[in-house]
């Protein structure tokens, strides 16, 4: 299998094009290939173009645990750097993509070095995102780990988020509550993304991210644009955010009615071969 290796601020995907290879990997073959010592080493793989009905290309995600995501921010920004790459769509031309999430519109400028994408509509209600309970907007509850308390919001962006203000973040704080909050199956039945939030001012804000069977990330595009809309809702900061992560800086715009357009780099790693052996090998997973 042929595939085509991106970072978007340290968040890196595997592009692996239906022309290259018909069938989508699955499970325990997922993993092998994300695996950062047995693998190829990523986290998650991109699978598309496909043909849509209702868009322009169609993109599968699967995270290194073999789930498949609804919606990746980042993720698109790379299959939109792909698309360009491979010649299938032109500079500030806009696009359109179907994922699970929904379909978004994109555009590819700077010669590939800058994506725009309109990610969708911002929800804080608890029966999209989901979070279990009666229907309500999930804003400022509160839930207990390890003996200390925590505020936290709900968000979706086509995929679930949970957000938790503080005073300050760190990748140790998110490392140690992010996989508990993450497998609150009993509150999120579809699992969560989960984003440690510290408001800078106005318009900054800096993240830390737990993603949702991938583990710590440098960087997201959809946990950016759930947690700049949480402290949008708060009143913490205005609609134009710059958000902060470990891997760099994206830039989210937030409309009246919490739309929210993303924008950021996508970059090429190199393209790789995988030795089919590696799919069967037996590897501590």
């Amino acid at each position: 299998m042929k595939f085509s290796k991106y970072h978007a601020l340290g968040n890196d995907y595997l592009v692996l094009d239906p022309a290259d290879c018909p069938k989508m990997p699955e499970g325990p073959d997922v993993v092998k290939i994300c695996h950062r010592n047995f693998g190829l080493g990523s986290d998650g793989i991109l699978y598309g173009p496909e043909k849509s009905d209702k868009a322009d290309f169609k993109l599968r995600i699967l995270n290194p645990d073999a789930s498949e995501a609804e919606k990746s921010g980042n993720g698109l920004r790379i299959f939109s750097r792909y698309l360009y790459d491979t010649n299938r769509v032109k500079e500030d031309a806009p696009f359109t993509v179907d994922t699970l999430g929904g379909v978004v519109k994109c555009v590819v400028s700077q010669k590939g070095g800058h994506i725009t994408v309109e990610m969708g509509r911002v929800s804080f209600d608890s029966e999209a995102i989901p979070v279990t309970g009666e229907k309500r907007e999930v804003i400022n509850e509160e839930f207990e780990i390890n003996g200390a308390k925590y505020k936290y919001c709900c968000a979706t962006v086509g995929n679930p988020h949970c957000v938790l203000p503080m005073k300050e973040v760190s990748a140790k704080l998110a490392r140690e509550i992010g996989p508990v909050i993450e497998n609150m199956t009993s509150l999120f039945p579809n699992r969560t993304n989960v984003q440690l939030l510290q408001v800078l001012d106005k318009n900054n804000i800096k993240i830390e991210i737990w993603e949702r069977g991938a583990g710590y990330t440098l960087a997201s595009g959809s946990s950016s644009s759930a947690a700049a809309a949480v402290a949008h809702k708060l009143g913490l900061c205005g609609p134009d955010i710059t958000v902060h992560m470990e891997g760099g800086d994206i830039s989210i715009k937030i409309a009246p009615d919490f739309s929210v357009t993303m924008s950021g780099p996508a970059t090429p790693v190199g393209i790789y071969q995988m030795n089919d052996a590696v799919l069967t090998q037996n590897i501590p997973l």
